[in-house]
């Protein structure tokens, strides 16, 4: 598609040897079918956009993606603006645990962790294959680590290694049982000022009086049974204690990356646009974006970007019509955490500009329960022992305890042949008295929402929960007898659940002979609906090595840049471990502003 159909008719690219007000005037005769005199196509051309206003650099989406980039691109010199639709800043990220996987960064290699680039360029090959391009995996694993000692000198932010969260696959060449993921260490929400209050909320906010990192969840889920558990409960509260005695607001998880990166916006002076939803480009008649429509404060407004336009708007999950067109039935916008007001406006925006776009029938995809207030995206409750999930057949069908991505994956691909979707995580009591369950504390009644949205069923046999949900009751027995058997002998011989050192991270060690496996005796027993959910998508516009945006043909859209979501994941089809998303969209911003700024005339 030529590159300037995605342009309004002033805006359009225009002949070498005419005038903006030729090809106005050409366009305006063209839709009116009548020559319009020069007085109006004056009037035409000025009300175009009311205001116009001019930066070095655009940065569209104030995500990890889009701040890291105005960060980057403010720090080496060039005015920089981010335009931002929604009410506050920090988009998918804020609402995230903040899991980042750059391996060989310094924080990683200064606990210990025994990183190579060779180590970490074999296992991103072993896991992404030939979907994506070496260069650009190259362009990652080369420019991620810089991209965190960058962050980390000019923002307040400081980051953790998340021990012992094992790569997702760490058995091919170059995984690491222990992990390579970081997360960002409590930062002081005061540094924020009056911005903190439009910092986006969490996905799921911690308790009052407590701070929780990522990396304690897995423990604070076992701190009825758990020794440390119980302690890192407790550490949390002295830790929310300390901070508030100290007049700090501690922010932790993604709420303490965005707001870490947005104060590093404050102390660069970069303007953050909030509530200035992105209309489409701008283009010269070369061809080459210049700039960006918005609208601001209610008024249709030209931003110029001399120098170029960094796409970070995030996927396309909360837009149906994108998701029906693209993706595989049965999918929707009700089962995905991914913020509201991710609906693809740069995705389109680049594909009217000529953009190709790579894995748009994919997404960071993970088991998820159709709560009535909004779905919850399922981590270690699918993993723990005394759980497994069955088909509309009442049979297993996957490995639970596999990296999340894969079990959406696996309920696709059967649900040609067998009825996967929606699918059960079937649990007993004895389950429910040892482990948290989203928010609600061991032994307590779960909420009478969950039960009359159809989200979750309970019963005092199999059978009668078996009909409860639709499955044959005699094979949901023979399912539950079979995994008890296994549960036993500490081996499951159809799944292999427990083999990987990543199935044990979100188990209980006091479940022996495998922490991944415990049998399902005690009632009542319940049965959880699981639907494929998502983190977001994770197709978008194809990029280059440089995040420079390209055409079908490879040829770059001078100007254009794109990051996160908005682009096709440098995972591929995969997922390497816990902050695939994040921490190449940080890169990627990264890569994109130094792109910029080293390229003056590109």
């Amino acid at each position: 598609m030529p590159a300037h159909q995605n342009a309004s008719a002033a805006d359009r690219p225009q002949p070498r040897g005419h005038s903006r007000r030729q090809v106005l005037q050409g366009a305006v005769t063209a839709g009116a079918g009548v020559m319009l005199g020069s007085g109006l196509l004056d009037r035409v051309a000025s009300a175009a956009y009311a205001t116009v206003a001019e930066y070095d650099v655009v940065v569209v989406g104030s995500g990890a993606a889009g701040m890291t980039a105005a960060l980057t691109a403010a720090k080496r010199g060039l005015r920089t603006v981010v335009i931002e639709k929604a009410p506050t800043f920090g988009g998918s990220a804020a609402r995230s645990g903040a899991g980042i996987w750059i391996p060989c960064n310094e924080v990683i290699l200064a606990a210990g962790v025994p990183d190579t680039p060779t180590k970490a360029a074999a296992y991103l090959a072993s896991v992404v294959g030939s979907t994506v391009p070496a260069g650009r995996q190259a362009a990652f694993l080369a420019n991620g680590p810089a991209m965190i000692s960058f962050v980390m000198r000019t923002s307040p932010l400081r980051f953790r290694w998340m021990e012992g969260y094992s790569d997702y696959y760490p058995d091919l060449p170059g995984g690491m049982p222990k992990g390579r993921s970081i997360e960002p260490d409590q930062l002081d929400g005061t540094v924020l000022g009056a911005e903190l209050a439009h910092l986006n909320p969490s996905y799921i906010p911690t308790p009052a009086g407590t701070v929780v990192f990522s990396a304690d969840y897995k423990w604070v889920t076992l701190a009825a049974v758990n020794a440390k558990g119980l302690a890192v409960s407790l550490e949390g509260v002295s830790r929310y204690t300390t901070a508030v005695l100290h007049g700090e607001k501690p922010l932790t998880m993604g709420q303490a990356l965005a707001g870490g990166l947005r104060a590093g916006l404050l102390s660069a002076n970069v303007p953050v646009w909030l509530n200035t939803p992105f209309v489409d480009l701008r283009f010269d008649g070369s061809g080459r974006v210049t700039g960006v429509v918005v609208v601001r404060n209610g008024t249709q407004t030209l931003v110029n970007a001399t120098r170029g336009v960094i796409i970070g708007s995030g996927g396309f999950e909360h837009n149906l019509s994108m998701r029906t067109e693209f993706q595989r039935q049965p999918v929707g916008t009700d089962w995905t955490v991914g913020a509201k007001e991710n609906t693809g406006d740069g995705i389109q925006a680049g594909r009217r500009a000529g953009a190709a776009l790579d894995l748009m029938d994919d997404a960071w995809w993970g088991p998820a329960i159709p709560l009535p207030d909004e779905p919850y995206f399922c981590l270690a409750e699918r993993t723990l022992p005394g759980g497994i999930m069955v088909n509309g057949d009442g049979v297993r069908f996957v490995n639970e305890a596999a990296p999340y991505s894969d079990v959406v994956h696996v309920m696709y691909d059967g649900n040609t042949t067998a009825p996967d979707i929606p699918a059960w995580l079937v649990v007993d009591q004895n389950y429910r008295n040892r482990y948290l369950f989203r928010d609600v504390a061991p032994t307590l009644p779960l909420p009478d929402a969950w039960y009359q949205s159809g989200a979750v069923y309970k019963d005092w046999t199999i059978e009668g929960l078996a009909a409860k949900i639709g499955v044959p009751p005699a094979a949901l027995r023979g399912t539950v007898r079979r995994f008890n058997g296994f549960a036993l002998t500490g081996k499951d011989l159809d799944f292999h659940r427990g083999d990987s050192a990543y199935d044990h991270y979100y188990t209980d060690p006091a479940v022996m002979p495998n922490s991944c496996l415990a049998p399902l005796l005690l009632p009542p027993f319940y049965a959880f609906k699981i639907v494929p959910g998502d983190l977001g998508t994770k197709g978008g516009m194809r990029t280059d090595a440089r995040a420079r945006v390209l055409r079908g043909d490879g040829s770059v859209i001078p100007g254009l840049y794109a990051a996160g979501n908005a682009s096709g994941a440098v995972m591929g089809h995969s997922y390497a471990g816990a902050g695939s998303t994040i921490g190449p969209a940080m890169t990627f911003g990264y890569v994109a502003a130094n792109d910029i700024a080293d390229s003056p005339g590109a």
